[in-house]
């Protein structure tokens, strides 16, 4: 784990690459000790009914949600919230001086004993890895 999920206002599908976006997130989570690679999930959801602020169908919005497994201490949390934040940031700085956009975050803790989890992926990095 950790699970990303991104809604946008589909009003932005034109004016932001967001496969590039998810890679964004991928690369700066897989870059944080916290987050091992493998569990690493981001996908995007677009939103096509929404109503923003005064009403204005320009506005758009971007929400990231990350869910991860509880156990991490507040502070490696804090951290990683904020590197993942502005890294997001520097990626929309050219589209933010162009468009009305509100982009929010919030990571959340699982309680493990409700989540079950199952999957071959480690198997496959490890089958990869041995070939190379």
């Amino acid at each position: 784990m950790p699970h990303f999920h991104v809604e946008y206002s589909g009003n932005l599908e034109e004016t932001i690459d967001m496969g590039g976006l998810c890679e964004c997130i991928r690369a700066t989570a897989a870059g944080i000790e916290t987050f091992p690679m493998p569990g690493i999930r981001v996908r995007a959801t677009r939103v096509d009914h929404y109503a923003i602020a005064d009403g204005n169908p320009a506005h758009g919005f971007i929400d990231i949600s990350i869910r991860l497994r509880a156990g991490r201490s507040a502070d490696v949390k804090q951290d990683a919230t904020q590197r993942i934040f502005e890294a997001v940031k520097a990626y929309m700085a050219p589209v933010f001086s162009r468009h009305s956009i509100a982009l929010s975050l919030e990571m959340r803790d699982i309680d493990p004993k409700l989540s079950p989890k199952a999957g071959t992926i480690r198997d496959h990095l490890s089958a990869t890895t041995q070939e190379t």
